[in-house]
């Protein structure tokens, strides 16, 4: 992870919820950010990012629900 992206997700403290993110979603907000072409339009993307993460519900502009977790019956013996 970028330095910029690491310390920009300390400062507003949203690593945790970064991690929580699927990893596709983690791994495709850092390409995304890395390939934007020039410093104004990866610090554009990068507060969206963190923006998206702290209001939740958003991936990329677009809704996005986070699945439920699954728990597992336990069997008795």
């Amino acid at each position: 992870m970028p330095g910029n992206v690491k310390a920009a997700l300390a400062k507003r403290e949203l690593m945790e919820t970064f991690r929580a993110r699927p990893d596709y979603q983690q791994n495709d907000y850092l390409k995304w950010i890395a390939l934007a072409v020039g410093p104004a339009a990866k610090d554009k993307r990068l507060q969206q990012m963190l923006e998206e993460l702290e209001t939740g519900g958003l991936f990329k502009g677009e809704p996005w629900t986070p699945p439920t977790p699954v728990t597992r019956a336990t069997s008795k013996p």
